[in-house]
C-alpha cells in the first residue's frame, strides 16, 4: 500500500469561543506521524509521479529545521526513491547533531549537500547543484517547500465539503502552494487568510499562478522579523495554548499564525467572519531543534513533553 493511501483523515477540533469568535483547528498534523500536514499533501502526487519514472532521484532545498526535507526523506525511504537535500548554511555540516531534523533525514537515507547562503539563493543555478544535475541524468528537482502544480493539487484536498460551514479559513504561508490549494477548493462565501511566516515579496505572484480566485488576503504582521525568528512573547503564547488546549504548535508557522489570530481578535482588528477554521499544517519536528536554539538564547523552551513526532 502506498504511503499516501495509509493515512488518517484529519479531524476538526473545536478550540472554543474567543471573544465571540468560534475557533476550530483542522488537525492536519495528525494525518501521519512524520509526513504530516501540508507536506503530506504537497508530496502525495509528486511522489506518485516519481514512482512511475525509471531510476528517479529527487533533489530539493531547505534549512536545518526543514519539515519539507524531513517529509521528503521519509517519502523517499517509503518509495525506495533516493533523495538529496540541499541545506542552507555550510556550518551545519559540522553540527548535524544539533538538528534532530537533519539527523532524521540522514537516518531515512537522504544525502545532504551543504551550501553557503549565497549559493542557496541561486538554487539549481549554484555550481554544486549544476554538478549534481550533470552527473545524475534522472534527477528530479522539487522546489523549496515543495510548491508546484502537483503540490497545489494535493493541497486542494485539505478542505472537505463539510468545511463549507466556515466563514473564514486561515493557513500559514511559506512558498504559497498550500494556500493556493485551499483557495482553489474554497467556497465563494469563504474568506481565505494566509499568515506569512517570512517576508517574501514574490509569494503573491506564486499564488496567482495557481488560482484566479480573489477571495484571499495575506497578513505579514506576525513574521517577527523573518523565517524562524521568535521572541519570548510567542513562546509564552504557544506554551499557554498547549496547556489550555493540548494542541502543540510549531514556532515557525502555526505558532505565529495562532498568535496573530488571537492578537487581532484581542485588539478588535479581526475584520472577517465569526466562524473560523484554522489549518494546522504540522511541522512539529522543528520543535526540538528550536528548543536547542532557545536554550542558547536564554529563552524558556516549548514545553510539550513527549507530544512530538521524534
Amino acid at each position: 500500500m502506498s504511503l499516501f493511501n495509509s493515512f488518517k483523515n484529519s479531524t476538526n477540533q473545536l478550540v472554543g469561543s474567543i471573544e465571540g469568535y468560534r475557533i476550530t483547528i483542522k488537525r492536519e498534523d495528525l494525518i501521519h506521524p512524520v509526513v504530516s500536514g501540508n507536506k503530506f499533501r504537497k508530496l502525495k502526487y509528486n511522489f506518485e509521479a516519481y514512482s512511475e519514472m525509471k531510476n528517479a532521484e529527487v533533489l530539493s532545498f531547505g534549512g536545518a529545521f526543514s519539515n519539507h526535507l524531513a517529509a521528503m526523506a521519509q517519502a523517499g525511504n517509503a518509495y525506495s526513491i533516493p533523495t538529496i537535500g540541499v541545506v542552507r548554511g555550510e556550518e551545519w555540516q559540522n553540527k548535524i547533531e544539533e538538528s534532530s531534523t537533519l539527523e532524521f533525514c540522514v537516518k531515512q537515507g537522504m544525502q545532504l549537500v551543504f551550501v553557503s547562503r549565497n549559493e542557496y539563493r541561486e538554487k539549481e543555478k549554484a555550481l554544486p547543484i549544476q554538478m549534481l544535475l550533470k552527473e545524475k541524468k534522472t534527477l528530479q528537482l522539487l522546489p523549496e517547500g515543495g510548491t508546484n502544480a502537483l503540490a497545489v493539487k494535493g493541497c486542494e484536498e485539505i478542505l472537505t465539503e463539510s468545511d463549507r460551514e466556515f466563514d473564514v479559513v486561515c493557513t500559514c504561508v511559506g512558498t504559497g502552494g498550500t494556500v493556493a490549494g485551499i483557495i482553489q477548493s474554497s467556497g465563494p462565501h469563504q474568506h481565505i487568510i494566509g499568515f506569512n511566516a517570512l517576508n517574501n515579496s514574490s509569494v503573491e505572484a506564486t499564488i496567482s499562478e495557481y488560482t484566479t480566485k480573489t477571495n484571499w488576503i495575506l497578513n505579514s504582521e506576525y513574521t517577527l522579523g523573518g523565517y524562524a525568528k521568535v521572541n519570548p512573547l510567542l513562546i509564552q503564547f504557544m506554551n499557554d495554548f498547549y496547556q489550555q488546549y493540548q494542541i502543540p504548535l510549531d514556532p515557525i508557522y502555526t505558532g505565529k499564525m495562532l498568535f496573530g489570530i488571537f492578537d487581532l481578535i484581542k485588539k478588535q482588528k479581526w475584520l472577517w467572519g465569526k466562524n473560523v477554521l484554522v489549518i494546522h499544517t504540522g511541522g512539529l519536528q522543528g520543535v526540538k531543534p528550536m528548543n536547542v536554539l532557545l536554550q542558547k538564547k536564554g529563552f524558556l523552551p516549548l514545553n510539550y513533553g513527549e507530544d512530538l513526532p521524534y
